[in-house]
């Protein structure tokens, strides 16, 4: 669905053009936003818990630009644990082939990696299915398309030296023609773990597995918060595990229907949220609005 979007909104800009006579089209307001983002390079540093060295392909976008993305314009529910998000320098996060890392923080714990060697991943696998179709009902209720999970795009694999863990699922939405790609990566610190998150269609499962060594050793925890430095004395281990991590439930904490909605804002993405957020905002306003540049001060906007 994604894919076949940005036709519309070009098509949608020529109905809306003769109401709004003050731009040619709604492309020229997309590409007008596009520009206004300050993308980083480099080494940034992410919150107070470490810096990301942001990979030669992609550039960075910090927390108050990446939350307008994720929110305003593809339509997320707010999310207060996003800290920014990497984006591909070739695709800008409104084109038709647009996906990027999402970067959050969870501040859940020490997680004991001892179970990563004995875990069935066959076994989670089919586990996993069977609780999504179990949510689907209630899916519906709500006014969710129901999920299929329809196996790993990537077997889960943890890299016990980097204490990294990445997999990735294909997802089928409702009828949607084109399969929905979720990559995860989970870097483990002394107090939780950094979440990035990449969404895209199954189409992008080459490119995206290009880019996963370089993210993978993107981001580097400050001292004292690395996952050597846990003191079993003073810290809180998790209740995750490895195995609970890639499942994607709190065990004995939560419900799977809770985590996949909570999970399920940012899987959206790649199949019509970002239509959903645009549809929104064309139907909520009376005017197109001014494009938002960020960095910009009060002071700047009037001089």
């Amino acid at each position: 669905m994604k894919r076949l979007f940005l036709p519309f909104v070009v098509s949608l800009a020529s109905l809306i053009t003769p109401v709004y006579g003050q731009i040619d089209s709604m492309k020229f307001w997309i590409d007008s936003l596009e520009a206004s983002f300050v993308y980083q390079h480099g080494e940034v540093a992410v919150a107070d818990i470490g810096k990301l060295n942001v990979p030669d392909n992609f550039r960075y976008l910090e927390k108050d630009q990446a939350r307008y993305v994720l929110e305003d314009l593809w339509g997320n529910p707010a999310d207060e644990t996003i800290l920014g998000m990497i984006v591909p320098k070739d695709r800008g996060v409104l084109t038709e082939n647009s996906w990027a890392f999402v970067i959050s923080y969870e501040e859940i714990g020490y997680v004991d990696d001892n179970d990563a060697d004995a875990i069935d991943y066959g076994e989670l696998l089919d586990n996993m299915k069977a609780e999504a179709n179990a949510a689907n009902e209630e899916r519906r209720s709500w006014g969710y398309e129901p999920v299929e999970i329809v196996g790993w795009a990537s077997q889960p694999f943890y890299d016990r030296d980097r204490k990294v863990l990445h997999w990735a699922k294909e997802i089928k939405f409702g009828e949607n023609e084109v399969n929905t790609l979720n990559y995860n990566v989970r870097i483990l610190g002394r107090k939780g773990v950094l979440v990035l998150n990449a969404v895209a269609s199954m189409d992008d499962l080459p490119v995206v597995n290009q880019s996963i060594n370089p993210v993978l050793s993107s981001f580097t925890y400050a001292d004292g918060l690395k996952y050597n430095d846990f003191d079993p004395n003073m810290d809180e281990v998790a209740a995750w595990t490895i195995g609970g991590l890639v499942a994607g439930k709190i065990l004995a904490k939560t419900g799977i229907l809770a985590l996949l909605l909570k999970n399920i804002k940012l899987i959206i993405i790649a199949i019509g949220a970002l239509g959903t957020g645009i549809w929104r905002w064309y139907r909520r306003k009376t005017s197109l609005p001014d494009v938002k540049t960020f960095g910009e001060s009060p002071n700047d906007s009037q001089s």
